[in-house]
C-alpha cells in the first residue's frame, strides 16, 4: 500500500539519518544519535524535515525504522537478564560452540564469551528424537519446579530450545505455557518459533540472543511509538528487518533479533534499486558511516542472501569468532571503520583503526564535543576532504585544530607531522575496506574487476573512490541522497517475511506429498506475517531449499517456481541442484545421494519499481569553481581540487579531478585519476579519467 507522505528513520552508531517523501520530492537531514533515548534523535529529525516540507508530523502516512540498538546491545552485552531452558545434558552447547578453531594455529585462541553464563543455563529432563517422534515425555511438575526455583533469580526475559523441538514444538509451548502462568510479565523466546532449523548451536544461540535483546527492544518500539503519537505522527510505524523487508511494529517487538543488521540491509536495497535503474548486474555496495562500514555483493539487481551470519566476531574476518544468529539476512561484509573510529599504534608501531569508535558521545575530536583521540574524519578533515564550516550541511562546525593536535599525537610516536599521520590514518583504513571487500569477493567466486561500485552512507563518498584505485573497479555512482541512503532503502523495501523449517529428507526418500504441505504450510505463515502489514497489496511466494550432498557438512540454497513447489519432482529437485552446484564449484559428485535440509518461503509485496535512465553524455567541461588544497593518496602530495556544489550541476557536466563535489550530507572526492558525469536523476558517475 502505497501512502502520500513517508518517512524513513535509521539509527547510526554516530547519526540517525531522516528522510521525508512526499508528492516526488524528498527532504532529509542527519542528527547526531542520542544513546540514552534514540527516539529524541527521530523526533528532532522529524521534526526538522517537516519544517522543511512545510508539513505537520500528523500529516505523515507510514514510518519505516531501521536501527542499530539490537545489534549494539550484543556487541556490547547490554541485554537483559536472561535465562536459557534446554534439554538435560545440552546445558553447554553455547559455550562448547562447534568445537572448531577458526584460528588453526594460535596456541593462546580466546572464544568469545557466550550471551549466558552457566548458572543462568538450566534444563529439563525431555527428549525428542531426529524424527520428531517423542522418546522422554515432559513432567508437567518438573516445569513448575524449575518455575519456582526461577522466580528467585529475576530474570527478565527467558530463552527455551530444546533438542529437535524444530520438528515437534509441543514440549517447548508446554514450558511456555506453564511459566507463563508461574512467572507472569517474564518474556520468553521459543526456538521452535525464532528459528526453526537444524543445528543446535546456531538455533540455541538465536534464541537467546532474541531473548537477550527483547525487553529493550520491545521497551524501545513502544516509546518510539507513544512518543510519535505524542508529537503528531500516529501513524503505522514498521521495522525493517535483516533479510531487505519489512515487518510490523508488532512482530519487531516479538522477534527483534530480525532486526540486527536492518539499516545496512537498507542500504543494501537502495543499492539494489539504484542498480535496477542504471540496468547494472555485478554492484558493489559500499556503505560507511559513522561507526562501521558494509560491503555487499548485489548480482542481477538482488541482494545476495544467507541464513545464518556472525555478530561482534572476535578475529577480523575470521568466519567462526562471532556469535551466529541464524535468520534470514541480506550477506554482507562489516567491519569497524567509519568516520568515528579510532586510530592508534600498535606494538609494532603500526598505525591501526577501529573497531573502537567515537560514537557521536563525544565524537571525533574535531566535534569539539570532548574527544581527544584521532578518528577517520579528523584524518578525513586534515587532508582537506572536509570543509569545516559546512559538515552536515553547516550544523555541525568541525574544529581542525583539534584534529591537528589529536593527529600530532598520534604521529608523534612515529616521528610525523600531522598531515602524514591522517595520510597513514587514512590509508590504513582504507586499504582495511580493500581487504574486506577482496576476501567478500573471493568466498563468493567473484571478480571486483567487472563490478560497478555504488556508495552511500556520509562517510562513503569521501572513500570510495580511493577504494575504487585499490580494488581496480572502474566505475562508481554515488546516487542522490547518499548520505542518507539506507533510510531511503527502508522506502523503496517491500513486505516480506520468510519462514524456515528444518526437515531432513533424501532425494532418495523424496515423499511428494510431504513436500507439497510443507512448502504450503511455510506459504500460509510468510503470507500471515505479511498480510499484518498490508491487507490489500498483492503478496508473491519466494521458494527455496537448501540442498547438499550427503556427509557434506553445509548446503547451497536452490530457488524453486511456484509450480516446482506444487508439483514437487525428485528428479526436478537433483537437476535444480547439480546445476546450481557446477556454477558454484565447476562440476558435481556422481553416485551420491543427495540431501534437504532446510525448506524455506519468503513471501512479500512487490519492489518498488525503477524507472531505467538512458546514458547521458559528457557534455560541459565544468571549470572556474573556487579550490582548495587537497592530499591525494596515489599521488602521495597536495594537489588542488575544485570545489562544485552537487545541486548545480546539470546532465552531463563533466568535473574532472582532482575535485570536490560537495552537498549538505557528504562529500564526494574525485582522485586525479577519476573525472565525474552528472547524470540526470542526479547521480554522480565517476570512471578513469582518459589518458
Amino acid at each position: 500500500m502505497q501512502h502520500a507522505i513517508r518517512l524513513g528513520v535509521d539509527i547510526g552508531g554516530t547519526f540517525t539519518d531522516v528522510v521525508l517523501e512526499l508528492a516526488g520530492a524528498s527532504h532529509s537531514t542527519k542528527v547526531l544519535t542520542t544513546y540514552a533515548a534514540p527516539e529524541d534523535a527521530i523526533i528532532a529529525g522529524m521534526h526538522q524535515v517537516c519544517a522543511k516540507a512545510g508539513i505537520s508530523p500528523a500529516q505523515i502516512g507510514q514510518i519505516i525504522h531501521g536501527t542499530t540498538l539490537a545489534t549494539n546491545a550484543l556487541i556490547e552485552r547490554r541485554g537483559a537478564r536472561t535465562a536459557l531452558i534446554t534439554t538435560t545434558g545440552f546445558r553447554d552447547v553455547i559455550e562448547m560452540r562447534t568445537e572448531s578453531r577458526f584460528e588453526q594455529y594460535d596456541l593462546n585462541l580466546q572464544l568469545p564469551e557466550p550471551l549466558l553464563p552457566r548458572q543462568h543455563r538450566f534444563t529439563l529432563t525431555e527428549r525428542v528424537d531426529a524424527q520428531g517422534k517423542v522418546l522422554i515425555p515432559l513432567d508437567r511438575e518438573e516445569i513448575i519446579a524449575l518455575a519456582e526455583d526461577l522466580a528467585s533469580y529475576h530474570f527478565d526475559s527467558i530463552a527455551v530450545g530444546l533438542i529437535h523441538a524444530y520438528l515437534n514444538p509441543a514440549h517447548e509451548r508446554m514450558i511456555r505455557e506453564v511459566l507463563a502462568a508461574q512467572l507472569p510479565g517474564v518474556m520468553i523466546s521459543l526456538s521452535s518459533e525464532v528459528s526453526p532449523q537444524m543445528r543446535e548451536y546456531e538455533r540455541f544461540n538465536t534464541t537467546v540472543a532474541n531473548a537477550y535483546i527483547k525487553p529493550l527492544m520491545k521497551s524501545y518500539l513502544g516509546r518510539l511509538k507513544s512518543r510519535l503519537a505524542d508529537e503528531g505522527a500516529d501513524c503505522p510505524v514498521f521495522l525493517m528487518h535483516s533479510g531487505g523487508g519489512i515487518i510490523s511494529l508488532e512482530n519487531a517487538a516479538e522477534f527483534p533479533v530480525r532486526l540486527v543488521e536492518s539499516g545496512p540491509a537498507g542500504g543494501a536495497v537502495f543499492a539494489a534499486h539504484i542498480a535496477a535503474r542504471y540496468g547494472l548486474d555485478k554492484i558493489l555496495s559500499f556503505d560507511m558511516g559513522g561507526t562501521t562500514a558494509k560491503i555487499c555483493l548485489i548480482k542481477n539487481q538482488t541482494p545476495k542472501t544467507a541464513r545464518v551470519f556472525e555478530v561482534a566476531r572476535s578475529y577480523r574476518f575470521k568466519k567462526g569468532s562471532g556469535m551466529p544468529i541464524s535468520i534470514p539476512v541480506i550477506d554482507m561484509v562489516e567491519i569497524g571503520a567509519g568516520g568515528g573510529s579510532l586510530a592508534h599504534v600498535d606494538s609494532l608501531r603500526q598505525i591501526r583503526v577501529g573497531p573502537e569508535s567515537a560514537g557521536s558521545e563525544p565524537g571525533p575530536a574535531c566535534y569539539g564535543r570532548g574527544g581527544q583521540r584521532p578518528a577517520v574524519t579528523d584524518a578525513d578533515l586534515v587532508l582537506g576532504k572536509l570543509d569545516p564550516d559546512n559538515f552536515a550541511g553547516g550544523s555541525i562546525k568541525l574544529h581542525k585544530d583539534a584534529s591537528d593536535a589529536a593527529l600530532t599525537a598520534l604521529g608523534a610516536e612515529l616521528e610525523m607531522d600531522a598531515l602524514t599521520a591522517a595520510y597513514g590514518l587514512a590509508e590504513v583504513v582504507d586499504e582495511n575496506m580493500a581487504n574486506a571487500a577482496r576476501v567478500h569477493a573471493v568466498e563468493n567466486g567473484e571478480d571486483l574487476a567487472g563490478y560497478t561500485m555504488i556508495a552511500f552512507g556520509g562517510a562513503a563518498p569521501l572513500h570510495a573512490g580511493r577504494l575504487c584505485e585499490k580494488l581496480g573497479v572502474a566505475r562508481l555512482l554515488v546516487p542522490t541522497g547518499a548520505g542518507v541512503g539506507s533510510a531511503i532503502g527502508f522506502l523503496r523495501a517491500p513486505f516480506s517475511f520468510e519462514a524456515t523449517r528444518s526437515a531432513y529428507m533424501k532425494l532418495s526418500a523424496f515423499d511428494a506429498d510431504q513436500v507439497r504441505d510443507l512448502l504450503a504450510a511455510l506459504a500460509t505463515e510468510a503470507t500471515g506475517f505479511v498480510r499484518n502489514c498490508d491487507a490489500a497489496a498483492a503478496i508473491t511466494a519466494q521458494y527455496k531449499v537448501y540442498m547438499r550432498y550427503s556427509g557434506q557438512g553445509w548446503e547451497i540454497p536452490v530457488s524453486l517456481t511456484a509450480d516446482q513447489a506444487a508439483n514437487p519432482d525428485a528428479a526436478r529437485f537433483q537437476a535444480l541442484f547439480e546445476a546450481d552446484y557446477t556454477a558454484l564449484f565447476g562440476r558435481i559428485v556422481t553416485g551420491m545421494d543427495i540431501e534437504i535440509t532446510v525448506w524455506a518461503v519468503n513471501a512479500t509485496t512487490a519492489r518498488a519499481a525503477a524507472d531505467p535512465l538512458a546514458a547521458t553524455p559528457a557534455g560541459r567541461v565544468i571549470t572556474g569553481y573556487p579550490t582548495r588544497a587537497l592530499f591525494d593518496p596515489a599521488l602521495a602530495q597536495i594537489v588542488q581540487a575544485q570545489i562544485a556544489p552537487r545541486a548545480q550541476l546539470a546532465p552531463g557536466d563533466l568535473v574532472a579531478g582532482p575535485a570536490l563535489i560537495t552537498e549538505d550530507e557528504t562529500t564526494m572526492v574525485i582522485p586525479a585519476s577519476r573525472h565525474a558525469i552528472a547524470r540526470p536523476d542526479g547521480s554522480i558517475d565517476i570512471t578513469e579519467a582518459q589518458s
